[in-house]
C-alpha cells in the first residue's frame, strides 16, 4: 500500500516534469524541440491513381506493428489491395529483423531515414505513445498520410501540433481507433439527429478487463540489451532514465509512455461514442480511481471519468483492468434510451413516454474484421483525398477528452477545455448551456 502514497517525484514523472510535457505551462512546451528536427519543407502528397501502388513505411514492429504487417502481406497475397511495404523500422534489432523478414523492404534503425530515403505514400506509426506525435508530424511535412495507432498522441499539446499539422498540410490522417468502421455507429448518430430519443441528456460507456498477473505484463525478451536495443534512441521525448527491460516491455504501465486505461482502453470506446453523439470538446471533466490491486505500476488500474458537453450531456466512462464487469453502451435521450450492444440498435422508451413512442430494433451488421476494415478504408481515402473512418476531427476531439482524464486525476481537480485557445481550463469551470457557446 505504501507505494500507492509515495511523493509524486518517487513514483516515475515528476509533478513539474508532467507539467512540462502534458503542456500544461506553456502550450507549445515540445515546439522549440520539434523546431530543432523540422526538416522539411511541406511537401504535396502524391496523386495516386486508381491502379497505382500504395508504398507503405512501417515505424515501430512490435506486435501491433507487426500485426499490421501480417495483414498487408496477406492483402497482397489475396489480391485485395494493391500495396506494399517498401520498408520497415524499429530501434530493437530482432524486431526490425523479423519485420523484414516478413514483409521485404528495406529495414531501418532511424525512422527519419525512412523518411528521407523510402519514397513511401502512407506510414503507420506503431510505436509506443510518447512517439507518436513527432513521427508522424515529421511524416506529414514530409508529404505522407499517417496511419497512428490509438491513442492519437500521449500529451494534449502534441495532439494540437498533430491536428493543425494535418489541417495545414491537408494529409490523411487516420486514428487506429478500429471499432469506428463499424456502421452501427453512424446509424444511431442519424436517430438521434432525426429526434428519436428526443434530448441527449447523458450517455454511458466503458472499457473492463481483469487479469491474475495484471494488465500490461507482457513477456520480456531477457536476450534485449543496450547491445541490440537502442535506449536512447526509443526514449526519444521522453525523460531519459538507465535502461530498463520492464519499461520497454512493459511501458504502458509508467507514466513516461501512457496513462494506462485512458490512453490505451478509452479510445475504444470514446471514439465510436462520439460518432454517435457528434465531437465536441468537453467543457468540464473529473476523473477518479486509484492502484487499487496491481501496485507494480505507475498508471491507475481503475479510472472513472465524467465529460460535460457544451450541446447539453453528460458522458460517463468506467474503466478497470482488475474487474471486468462494465456499462453497456447507452445513450439516454429525456423520451428513449439507445442500447448499442451488437449489431443491433435497441430504442426502449422511456416509461411515461411509452404511450406515444415504442420500442424498435434495428439491425446493423459490422464488419466480419474492424482492423482490417479500418486499414482499407485508410488505404481508399489516400487514393480519394476523402477523409476515413476516425479523421482527424473526430482524433483530436476524443484526444482532448483522454488528455483531461489523465490531468484531472493527476491532479485531483476538475478540468475543462478552450475551443479558441485550444487550452486547459481550471478553477471555477462554469456550466455551460446549451446555445451560448
Amino acid at each position: 500500500m505504501e507505494k500507492q502514497h509515495q511523493p509524486e517525484a518517487k513514483r516515475g514523472t515528476s509533478r513539474r516534469q508532467f507539467l512540462k510535457t502534458a503542456g500544461l505551462t506553456t502550450a507549445g512546451a515540445l515546439a522549440a524541440d520539434w523546431a530543432r528536427s523540422a526538416r522539411y519543407a511541406v511537401a504535396a502528397p502524391r496523386v495516386l491513381g486508381a491502379n497505382d501502388r500504395i508504398r507503405i513505411g512501417v515505424v515501430g514492429c512490435g506486435s501491433q506493428g507487426m500485426a499490421h504487417v501480417r495483414r498487408f502481406v496477406e492483402m497482397v497475397k489475396n489480391n485485395e489491395e494493391n500495396i506494399e511495404v517498401v520498408a520497415v523500422c524499429d530501434v530493437y534489432q530482432p524486431r526490425k529483423d523479423n519485420a523484414q523478414k516478413v514483409a521485404g523492404g528495406t529495414a531501418y534503425h532511424d525512422y527519419r531515414q525512412l523518411l528521407d530515403e523510402a519514397k513511401v505514400d502512407a506510414v503507420w506509426v506503431t510505436t509506443p505513445e510518447h512517439w507518436h506525435a513527432q513521427i508522424a508530424v515529421e511524416a506529414m511535412e514530409a508529404g505522407y498520410d499517417v496511419y497512428i495507432e490509438k491513442p492519437m498522441t500521449r500529451h494534449l499539446d502534441e495532439a494540437t501540433r498533430v491536428y493543425k499539422t494535418a489541417l495545414r498540410t491537408k494529409q490523411i490522417v487516420q486514428v487506429g481507433s478500429q471499432g469506428c468502421a463499424n456502421d452501427k455507429w453512424r446509424r444511431a448518430h442519424e436517430l438521434i439527429q432525426a429526434g428519436r430519443i428526443g434530448k441527449v441528456v447523458w450517455s454511458q460507456t466503458s472499457y473492463c478487463r481483469n487479469s491474475k498477473g495484471g494488465e500490461w505484463n507482457y513477456p520480456i525478451d531477457e536476450g534485449a540489451s543496450p547491445a541490440n536495443l537502442d535506449w536512447n534512441a526509443w526514449l526519444g521525448p521522453a525523460p531519459k532514465v538507465e535502461f530498463s527491460k520492464e519499461r520497454y516491455f512493459r511501458w504502458r504501465k509508467y507514466w513516461d509512455y501512457s496513462s494506462g486505461i485512458a490512453s490505451d482502453l478509452f479510445p475504444h470506446r470514446l471514439h465510436p461514442l462520439y460518432l454517435v453523439l457528434g465531437a465536441e470538446f468537453p467543457t468540464r471533466v473529473v476523473s477518479t480511481g486509484g492502484i487499487y490491486v496491481h501496485f507494480d505500476r505507475e498508471v491507475p488500474d481503475t479510472v472513472h471519468t465524467v465529460l460535460d458537453f457544451p450541446s447539453g450531456h453528460t458522458t460517463v466512462v468506467a474503466g478497470s483492468t482488475c474487474n471486468e464487469l462494465g456499462l453497456e453502451d447507452v445513450v439516454r435521450g429525456h423520451k428513449m434510451n439507445m442500447f448499442l450492444g451488437g449489431d443491433t440498435i435497441v430504442l426502449r422508451p422511456e416509461r411515461i413516454w411509452a404511450d406515444e413512442v415504442e420500442e424498435e430494433q434495428i439491425k446493423v451488421p459490422g464488419p466480419e474484421d474492424e482492423i482490417r476494415a479500418l486499414e482499407k478504408n485508410f488505404l481508399q481515402c489516400v487514393r480519394t483525398r476523402e477523409q476515413p473512418y476516425c479523421n482527424i476531427d473526430l482524433a483530436y476531439n476524443v484526444q482532448v477528452a483522454i488528455c483531461l482524464s489523465e490531468i484531472s486525476y493527476r491532479e485531483s481537480r476538475v478540468v475543462g477545455f478552450d475551443p479558441q485557445k485550444l487550452e486547459v481550463t481550471r478553477g471555477s469551470i462554469p456550466v455551460i448551456k446549451p446555445g451560448t457557446t
